[in-house]
């Protein structure tokens, strides 16, 4: 009788888990290509963007997952320095401005990589004379806890 219900137990969790793991498969975007063509471009008083994927998309390991393609103005911003739960890279493509990098202004110029842990104080301004053009992903992790503030001591 043990081994009869220690099956059944088994063979649940191997379907629940097994289930799990195929949803989680098809959550995920397929491999493939973007083409900026296909994208809307959304016009703002800041400058202009392209948003690739939303922050309810989903890959192999990342979930809350947003890529665009943004043009600030001369003199503009996006948004003030913040932080939030996702990780972030910020690659600048063209133009220069200023970093805020947790309350420290640097120089912004074109190939530079910003990288922003977890609640972590970040943000560029173009300080520029021309249009500042960057790149973002912003993530979470997938089997990886979302970080509180609180969580990292922030």
């Amino acid at each position: 009788m043990y081994l009869k219900v220690l099956a059944v137990i088994s063979l649940m969790s191997m379907s629940f888990f097994g289930g799990m793991m195929v949803q989680n498969q098809q959550d995920q975007i397929p491999t493939q290509i973007f083409k900026q063509s296909d994208f809307n471009l959304t016009k703002e008083d800041w400058g202009k963007i392209w948003i690739y994927t939303t922050d309810s998309t989903s890959t192999y390991g990342t979930k809350n997952t947003l890529t665009a393609m943004a043009v600030i103005n001369p003199d503009d911003e996006i948004h003030p320095p913040h932080k939030h739960a996702e990780e972030e890279f910020l690659l600048v493509v063209e133009g220069n401005g200023t970093w805020n990098l947790n309350g420290e202004l640097s120089n912004a110029e074109t190939g530079d990589l910003l990288y922003a842990r977890p609640w972590e104080l970040h943000g560029i301004y173009n300080s520029g004379e021309t249009p500042l053009k960057f790149f973002v992903v912003k993530w979470n992790n997938k089997g990886v806890e979302v970080p509180t503030e609180k969580s990292i001591g922030k």
